[in-house]
């Protein structure tokens, strides 16, 4: 376990991944984008608990899916039961697509493929201290539209209906079709006629995908 300190203190992130290699690399993309950035290494989940647990909290924890202790999204999930302010994102050498959306639906802020460019590891972090939701485009839509851009995505967006617009928030917290219908005082039929109007203009086949499109870009482009 090590730590990198920036000039100030500004965020502090914990990078976890049994891989000394792609630390670096995330370390490097990190001091690249944030200079005032603390930087605490783990080599397995324990110790990245035990780390954010004795500081209280960070502003990003970084997990790789595969090392010691994960144990697949079990770990995800105890990190996320145990400090639910700390934004979480995975790291993976896979990009299967249906693993990245899981690890969305139990609470991760972002799923980087350990593949990608520094330049995109940097831009992903960046986007989800600010509070979004990063996912590569492909792993949103699926193969079938893999080169779909987040501008495509917010094109989309902007064509649904204020009303639609508010189902698909109600959907991205996790309310269910009667719930919506009740704090919108319609019927659920007409709930399920949007939810089905949202997946057709996104061009999306699940309510999942539905709420990872809105989350890529924290509705704020749709408005």
């Amino acid at each position: 376990m090590s730590t990198t300190e920036g000039t100030d203190t500004g965020w502090t992130v914990v990078i976890a991944d049994d891989h000394p290699l792609v630390r670096d690399a995330m370390r490097h993309a990190l001091t690249q984008s944030l200079p005032n950035v603390t930087i605490i290494d783990a080599a397995s989940f324990d110790e990245a608990k035990v780390v954010v647990d004795r500081l209280g909290t960070a502003d990003l924890v970084i997990l790789d899916l595969n090392m010691p202790g994960m144990n697949g999204f079990t770990g995800l999930a105890a990190m996320r039961a145990a400090h639910p302010l700390v934004p979480v994102a995975m790291v993976s050498a896979t990009t299967d697509e249906t693993v990245m959306r899981r690890a969305i639906e139990f609470g991760a802020a972002g799923f980087i493929p350990k593949s990608a460019p520094l330049e995109t590891i940097a831009e992903a972090i960046g986007q989800i201290l600010e509070g979004q939701v990063w996912l590569p485009p492909a792993a949103v839509y699926g193969g079938t539209e893999a080169g779909t851009s987040r501008q495509e995505i917010a094109k989309r967006l902007r064509e649904l209906t204020p009303q639609q617009l508010k189902v698909l928030s109600m959907m991205s917290q996790g309310l269910l079709n009667k719930q919506i219908a009740f704090e919108l005082t319609v019927g659920e039929a007409t709930v399920k006629a949007h939810v089905t109007a949202i997946l057709k203009k996104l061009g999306v086949h699940s309510r999942t995908q539905a709420v990872i499109a809105a989350r890529l870009l924290d509705m704020k482009t749709a408005e």
